[in-house]
């Protein structure tokens, strides 16, 4: 029995409490405007609407309840995710950890999973991030925000992963 608590399984210690249209943090830090990415793609929202989160840990967890939609391989820097009322989400670790080859990233997920919400989805090594690229700061967007009617952050500031970060008003 106590084996079976102190299981490794992250699925098992996930507690499921999302809300439709709430995103969780998917990383815990600073929370900032989108116009604060220093990249213009994300700053001016040519990807879609967002925030940023500028990293204090190393670890990306699900925001919300859905499935792996997309994986930027081999460079691991970047994941999307699709939730169950079709919110397409980016979040993207970093500006220009591309070019890291992957290196500093673990994948703890596949495409095509379903992952829950609080689901760890990634482990980056922030330390090797701040040495060899232009920036941590992280965007998380919605990538089809042009099929919502508005976004709202409910937080800026320090954050923890898991606490509710966005409100999607559909």
């Amino acid at each position: 029995m106590l084996k079976k608590l102190f299981s490794k399984n992250k699925k098992e210690e996930v507690k499921n409490n999302y809300i439709k249209g709430i995103l969780q943090s998917p990383i815990s830090g600073k929370v900032l405007s989108i116009a604060d990415v220093p990249d213009d793609a994300f700053a001016e929202k040519v990807l879609g609407d967002g925030i940023a989160i500028e990293p204090q840990e190393g670890a990306v967890y699900s925001p919300v309840d859905g499935e792996i939609s997309q994986i930027f391989l081999p460079s691991k820097h970047a994941i999307c995710l699709k939730d169950e009322y079709g919110l397409e989400i980016l979040i993207h670790i970093g500006i220009d950890t591309i070019n890291m080859n992957g290196e500093g990233f673990e994948l703890l997920a596949n495409k095509g999973d379903k992952v829950v919400c609080g689901q760890k989805l990634i482990n980056f090594d922030l330390k090797k991030i701040k040495e060899n690229a232009k920036s941590i700061i992280t965007p998380v967007v919605i990538t089809n925000s042009y099929d919502i009617d508005r976004i709202e952050t409910l937080k800026i500031g320090n954050i923890r992963a898991g606490e509710d970060v966005m409100k999607v008003y559909m």
